[in-house]
This record gives C-alpha cells, structure tokens and sequence, in this order.
C-alpha cells in the first residue's frame, strides 16, 4: 500500500508495504479467475511493488492478457518513497517478449501520468475502467471509497483491509447482501515499513536483514471473486442452553462469545463476533445485521431500558454507546464487542 493518498502530505508512520510470502499464500486459491484478464493494481509502486511481482513473474501460469499498475505521487526507484513527486507513471506488461521466461525490463511499458496517480483521478480510473480484475492493498483510511468504487465499475477485485472495515455500515451492507465476502487468509499480518518509521506501538520489529516491519492486527482480505471456502459448511457441536447462551437485553436474540460455540440447535437470531464472516457460507447462514449503534442498519435494537440507565455511566466507560446490544446477568452489565447478527437457515425449517 502506498502511502495513503488523504494524509500523505502530513503522516510520516502510514506507509506498509505487503509481503510477497502473504500475496502468495492468498493468490493461490484464485488461480482459475485470472485467465486472459487484465490485472490492474492502482496502489502499488510498480517497480517495487509485490504485487507487481507476483503477477509478472506468474503471468503465462495465470495466462493473464495483461498487467497495469499505477503509483501515487512517485517516480524514484525508492521502495519507501517520500511521494514528493507531483507526476506519477504507470507500468504495461503484457508477457514475456525476450524468450527469457522473467520479466525483462524491455518488455515492460514506462509510461508517465499527466497528474499524481490518485486512484480517485480521471487518467486512473480510464485505466479502472480496462481492468477485469483488481488486487491491491489500497489506502485502510480511504477503504470506504476506493471499494465503492469497485461496486460503482463493476469490477471484479481482491483487496487488503483492516478487520474493523467489517463494522463500517457501507462495506458491512456489502456483506450482509452476498456482494463482497471475507478472502481464505485472515489474521495477523505483518509489512514491511520505510527506514524513517519510529515505533509506536509493540508490534514492531527489525529484522535481521535490518528492515523494519510492523504487525497491524487483524487484517482480512475482501473479495467478490467466488473460492471454495464460502461453500464449506461451519461445524457445529453445541448444544443451546440458556445458562450459557443469555439473550439480549434490548434486542431478541441470543449472545455467541466464540464462533465455535455457535450452538447447532438453536432456531431464532444469534449475535456472533465478527470473525465469524471467515467462515460464513450463505447457504448454512443468514446474516441479519449488525449489532452495534453507529452500524446504519436498522434491525430493532432498542436503547437501554429505563431501569438499566443507572448503568450507563459503566457501559460508556467500556466505550459503548446506547443502543448497543447488551446483557445484564446478576447485576452485572455486559456490552460485548461489535457482535453480528445471524440465523441457521437449517434449523426450525
């Protein structure tokens, strides 16, 4: 991922780059998508980039018809870039010409951007506009419009994002309507990140070839391109028991801690933490909505009841907000985090 293209200018610490071990490991289970398609990655240095180097390196396997890829304010042959250039270029590869089976620098078109390469602009979303398939690691802070406007082309697409992308209501609509889904590989995830980054945080280390990386948590790969897992059927083997599965006070369903746990019998509404979209299949699964306040999703979670306000003051202290789904169990309150909302289609039919 480039820098991201709104805070360029200002933030020195928002500039990771994915690992091609990472690339490899999701890429493999797409292999079938990508024959004679053009390829289009629209937030990578393309000299750099490796995301231009699985494609390149793998495009008579893939049988691609064409590669593209464009960078954000970058001309330099520098991996951490200071995008300090107001002109940007982008690269054509369209296989190998030379007879040397890699990709030979001749092979590959140079060609210079009138303006600096925002995926937003008219030059670069002429080139969208070529592209079958997108996949990149596009800009976390702007995740909401540059996947919009995927939908808004009509591409097909396998981008990097942050897990918490799954609360934001536009990109959680998406996913309740079985327009975008969850990639095989989420989890942790560690980038690589420029010479000048000074750490913030734990999740951060040197490695022995002196490079810097940084773990960023939970990051999930999102994708409208179909792959086996999503037709996998999740395992249950739990029982319902209302001792162990309490409901909600301010909304009809039933509380899930672990996805785990979600129990094979149980007929009505269940609130499941978000890792559960990892292993959601439509067909076992109904998503209702989701359960949090600032969600945008109407599904008839009531604000506190009356007599649980005297709580509020603790429930606010654990960063909840009314109108989030909460229980109360021997007069304790409990706000658990961002919860989903969901229905076994197999049970009670």
């Amino acid at each position: 991922m480039a820098r991201s293209q709104h805070n360029a200018k200002t933030s020195k610490q928002d500039e990771f780059y994915t690992q091609l071990t990472d690339i490899e490991r999701e890429l493999k289970h797409y292999k079938s998508h990508f024959k004679d398609k053009v390829v289009y990655c629209n937030c990578d240095d393309p000299r750099v980039s490796n995301f231009f180097h699985y494609f390149s390196y793998n495009f008579n396997k893939l049988g691609l018809k064409k590669l593209i890829a464009t960078c954000y304010k970058n001309q330099e042959m520098d991996l951490f870039s200071q995008n300090e250039s107001e002109q940007a270029i982008y690269l054509e590869y369209e296989g190998d010409k030379s007879g040397k089976n890699v990709p030979d620098p001749e092979d590959i078109g140079i060609k210079y951007l009138n303006g600096d390469g925002d995926f937003r602009s008219e030059e670069t979303i002429e080139l969208l506009k070529q592209a079958d398939i997108v996949v990149t690691n596009p800009p976390f802070s702007l995740f909401r419009e540059y996947i919009a406007q995927l939908m808004e082309y009509d591409k097909k697409f396998l981008i990097i994002g942050n897990q918490n992308a799954i609360t934001y209501k536009e990109i959680f609509a998406l996913l309740k309507e079985n327009k975008v889904w969850l990639g095989n590989n989420s989890g942790d995830m560690e980038f690589k990140v420029p010479d000048y980054y000074e750490p913030r945080e734990t999740r951060f280390r040197i490695g022995e070839d002196g490079i810097k990386y940084r773990s960023l948590g939970s990051i999930c790969w999102f994708t409208n391109m179909d792959l086996s897992k999503r037709h996998e059927d999740l395992i249950l083997y739990k029982q319902y028991n209302p001792e162990e599965y309490p409901k909600y006070e301010n909304f009809n369903a039933i509380n899930v801690n672990k996805v785990k746990d979600i129990p094979m019998d149980y007929e009505g509404v269940m609130g499941v933490p978000i890792t559960f979209l990892d292993k959601h299949n439509q067909n076992q699964f109904e998503i209702i909505g989701l359960g949090i306040s600032n969600s945008g999703l109407e599904v008839g979670v009531q604000p506190y009841k009356e007599e649980h306000k005297r709580y509020r003051k603790e429930i606010q202290k654990r960063g909840a907000v009314d109108g989030d789904l909460y229980m109360i169990t021997d007069g304790v309150v409990d706000v658990p985090y961002a919860r989903i909302l969901v229905r076994n289609k197999r049970v009670g039919n």
